[in-house]
């Protein structure tokens, strides 16, 4: 496999390109996308046996299932992370290690229900915040260690509707590849 074929395994929709000016339909488009993922990815994943769920999504990458708990527990952070933008000036945040997360009991043997609920949850608690956010709340930012550069909500938004699609594109193509879809 060549480094081209596995950079498009790992970012099939290519990675996150935020614009220059985000604007208002931007912010639309995105809520609309985060809205809409929870239940688009559940009927995605909901009717796959154990043995599918434990495929990986490319050579040496995450199973389904550890995808499925990671954008539970991903999409759980970033909602604390508006949460603290919000509430506090420029709140520096804690990073984590996704992939050791991934490696957790839950994440490569727990039913993927529980975080499809979850997940479910998150959104409608992040959805209903973003709605009520004004133009000022969405230029608030927080601080990320691994960088230590601002992260302004509106581009959070945008980087999280992404991550959404990211990863639905990542299961959908092997369930294609497989023939389970």
């Amino acid at each position: 496999m060549t480094n081209k074929d596995l950079e498009k395994l790992k970012y099939p929709i290519g990675k996150f390109e935020c614009p220059n000016n985000i604007s208002k339909q931007h912010i639309e488009s995105w809520i609309s996308t985060l809205e809409q993922f929870p239940i688009r990815f559940e009927a995605l994943v909901k009717h796959l046996s154990k043995e599918q769920l434990n495929t990986p999504y490319r050579p040496d990458g995450w199973t389904i299932r550890q995808v499925v708990h990671h954008v539970s527990d991903s999409h759980h952070h970033s909602y604390n992370r508006f949460k603290w933008a919000l509430t506090e000036d420029k709140p520096l945040i804690k990073a984590y290690d996704e992939k050791l997360w991934a490696e957790l009991s839950d994440s490569k043997s727990a039913p993927i229900q529980m975080s499809i609920e979850h997940l479910k949850a998150v959104h409608y608690k992040l959805v209903n915040l973003l709605k009520a956010m004004s133009e000022e709340d969405f230029n608030k930012c927080f601080i990320h260690p691994e960088t230590n550069r601002e992260v302004f909500l509106n581009y959070n938004t945008g980087h999280y509707a992404w991550h959404s699609s990211h990863h639905y594109a990542h299961v959908e193509n092997i369930m294609k590849q497989k023939g389970w879809l």
